[in-house]
């Protein structure tokens, strides 16, 4: 008896992105995920030059907020603020996952856009109330 060989037509691995492998949703809110998470870090950085130049003194203090409230300043807070919820978000899916529940297809493409949708919504609302 002769063992069949595995057809050559698989894909060798889920990165293999383009003719052999078609993204979906949960693979790119993963993917999303871990890059969230490399920003978080970063804007971390951020944070702490933030908190360094108050401490310094006002004139340090007052070229940081200058920087900081430029367009391209506020776009990448927006853009930290974003990170931050969507980690929250999709962190709080992934606690949901560890219980055992949402594992279903269905139930995991609907938590997965409930995540991206609160995450802009609520990215929105912080940045709504903090210029009222």
């Amino acid at each position: 008896m002769s063992v069949k060989p595995a057809s050559s037509n698989r894909p060798l691995s889920p990165f293999m992105i383009g003719p052999y492998y078609k993204p979906q949703l949960t693979s790119m809110l993963s993917i999303t995920h871990r890059l969230t998470g490399l920003a978080l870090a970063f804007g971390t950085i951020f944070i702490a030059a933030w908190v360094t130049a108050a401490a310094t003194s006002p004139e340090v203090y007052g070229q940081f907020a200058w920087a900081a409230n430029s367009i391209i300043g506020k776009l990448l807070l927006i853009a930290y603020t974003w990170a931050l919820v969507y980690h929250l978000c999709n962190g709080i899916r992934h606690l949901f996952w560890d219980t055992g529940r949402g594992f279903a297809l269905k139930s995991a493409y609907a938590s997965g856009y409930a995540v991206v949708g609160a995450s802009v919504v609520l990215t929105a609302v912080i940045w709504a109330v903090a210029y009222l």
